[in-house]
């Protein structure tokens, strides 16, 4: 299998055809942004963190029985993956209230959440990914009423698995998104599950091991993606 032309560029991957028609290569880079790409730059190690991340736990969830889009690795920043027709939508969970929740309800940071929330929000910069519901969805035929449910129960088991597989590494999975697909009829994981889409805390001193780190000028940004990953097993190279 050959890799082809760029299909699309995001802020953090690229995507590229191949010679099989169900199957895309993904290119993790070392770019980095925050606040709708108000704020840039190259870490390095990123996109082979990432990367390498990403594949541990998509290999976790289909362990788990939950399919996604995730194939194989190819080397340090590349996976192989099947070509899905994306919905347009980003499913967020939160367990802890963080981030917007906060600045949009006034609750406290850290402030935890029984039961879990659950939030789709349209995926465009341009508008800065607005908060949706199930009616602006079913209404603008994004997905089904069915494709809507599947969302919802996939990221919660999504949740109930790693939430417990970070918990028993001493942290806290706080919030993530996730982002699902069609393939032949099946809705699928997928783009990616890293730090770089989801807040991680350690549980006892509560520091902060993701993006944040980034967006709040903590530094060690890449370090602290490291650590999370020791701490998971993933193996890097």
């Amino acid at each position: 299998m050959q890799k082809g032309e760029l299909l699309y560029k995001g802020k953090a991957k690229s995507v590229y055809k191949t010679t099989d028609a169900d199957r895309y290569i993904m290119l993790y880079r070392n770019d980095t942004s925050a606040f709708d790409g108000q704020k840039l730059a190259q870490l390095d190690r990123k996109g082979k963190v990432n990367n390498h991340f990403n594949a541990f736990i998509m290999q976790q969830l289909a362990t788990a029985g939950i399919a996604t889009h995730f194939e194989k690795l190819l080397n340090d920043t590349e996976s192989l993956v099947k070509r899905l027709e994306m919905i347009p939508v980003e499913c967020v969970v939160r367990n802890v209230a963080a981030g917007s929740l906060v600045r949009r309800l006034g609750v406290s940071e850290g402030m935890e959440l029984n039961p879990p929330t659950f939030e789709f929000f349209l995926k465009n910069d341009a508008l800065h990914d607005p908060m949706i519901n199930d009616y602006h969805i079913l209404a603008f035929k994004w997905a089904s009423a069915d494709e809507i449910q599947q969302m919802k129960t996939l990221t919660f088991k999504v949740n109930t698995l790693l939430k417990a597989m970070f918990a028993k590494a001493g942290m806290v999975l706080v919030d993530y998104k996730l982002e699902f697909g069609r393939y032949r009829g099946q809705v699928l994981l997928g783009d990616e599950f890293s730090p770089d889409g989801c807040r991680v805390w350690d549980a006892q001193s509560g520091e902060k091991l993701d993006k944040d780190r980034f967006r709040q000028d903590l530094g060690n940004v890449i370090e602290a993606y490291e650590e999370v990953a020791r701490r998971l097993g993933v193996p890097l190279p």
